[in-house]
């Protein structure tokens, strides 16, 4: 098992997780005095080890096994968005965490994985057979549902990476190229109507987006500081726990959505492409083994988890630069968050269990 192993897409994503400790360490050590200096790297750090060893035992079963679970992993996924819905617990305007003793996960990070499965177990016996637009609505009705579950709480940014991880699906599934290029034609028309259903925090951002001057001192305040932070590291960076915008409390939630940010000032450009160098791998290795799969299932949720990983990293790099609207999505095994880790990291296993899979069959 370990001959057969993807050392290239483990040692990447290991090392994108031991870049995460590191700048969690130094992007919250100073806001938390005393023994408990290190308390977010120290949680995020026993989290990882866990998810770790109970990635590696599910290693041990094939991941054909998921395919029999479809049906009730898609209900499941629906009872548990509603639960958020009714106990949930709101943040930041948002209502999209359950408390599980001194806990607190996020299902619509979880949801996002439990649809990939969900969504090749359907594809699988549909594919080359998405010629028309009948054929679609039942898989984008599937889909739908979560969507706007998620979309409710409410979370544009995960009901997006659902919107990627569909759209890479069905082209892989052979879609007509004519039926899904008239689907972003109706979807880019249908942007002034849709502006009208946007909240208003929602409808700043994206003015923000445009100028960040805007609403310095609110909306814009993020993008401002994050751009300051990666500006300022030039090229070598101003060095571990020595970035002013972070360590000074400037630029706001340092440890997960805008951690680029940190990477970018303390470490310097040289810092942020190697990071960005370890997703390419990761995401270089995701398409090669659903090119590689031994099976249709396999090569879709290859596709999925790969299609989710790319669009987290081009939302969250792009919004710390000032190029993507702030969506609120994390960087994947870099942002701090239970639910994000776990996710990304049984995405990983995944992926890396296609690849011993397929190897098997080989031999």
């Amino acid at each position: 098992m370990l001959r057969r192993m993807d050392f290239t897409l483990l040692m990447a994503a290991l090392g994108i997780i031991i870049m995460s400790l590191v700048i969690i360490g130094s992007a919250t050590h100073i806001n938390t005095p005393g023994e408990e200096r290190y308390y977010f790297v120290q949680r995020q750090g026993i989290f990882t080890i866990l998810n770790i060893a109970a990635a590696a035992f599910f290693m041990n079963f094939d991941y054909k096994m998921l395919q029999g679970y479809g049906k009730k992993l898609y209900i499941f996924n629906l009872v548990m968005l509603l639960a958020v819905m009714l106990v949930g617990q709101s943040a930041l305007g948002a209502q999209r965490w359950i408390s599980i003793g001194p806990i607190s996960i996020q299902p619509s990070e979880f949801s996002k994985l439990i649809m990939i499965v969900c969504l090749a177990s359907v594809l699988e016996e549909r594919v080359g057979k998405l010629n028309t637009l009948d054929d679609l609505m039942p898989v984008a009705a599937y889909i739908g549902v979560p969507f706007l579950l998620v979309l409710k709480q409410p979370d544009l940014g995960t009901s997006l990476v659902f919107m990627a991880i569909f759209f890479g699906m069905v082209f892989v599934s052979g879609i007509r190229l004519k039926l899904l290029f008239g689907i972003f034609g109706a979807g880019i028309a249908a942007m002034p109507l849709l502006w009208h259903f946007l909240k208003d925090y929602q409808k700043m951002r994206i003015m923000v987006f445009m100028d960040p001057n805007v609403d310095p001192l609110g909306s814009g305040y993020h993008i401002i500081q994050s751009k300051i932070a990666i500006g300022s590291g030039m090229l070598f960076g101003k060095g571990l726990f020595e970035g002013t915008q972070s360590q000074l409390n400037f630029l706001p939630e340092n440890h997960t959505d805008f951690i680029f940010a940190v990477v970018g000032e303390e470490l310097g450009f040289i810092g942020a492409v190697l990071l960005l160098l370890l997703y390419l791998v990761v995401l270089w290795r995701g398409v090669q083994i659903a090119k590689d799969a031994g099976d249709v299932f396999g090569r879709l949720l290859a596709v999925g988890i790969t299609s989710m990983f790319a669009f987290h990293v081009l939302v969250n790099v792009g919004m710390t630069m000032g190029i993507m609207p702030v969506t609120g999505i994390p960087l994947p095994l870099m942002s701090y968050g239970v639910s994000s880790l776990t996710t990304n990291i049984m995405a990983i296993a995944i992926l890396m269990n296609i690849q011993l899979r397929k190897q098997k069959l080989l031999f």
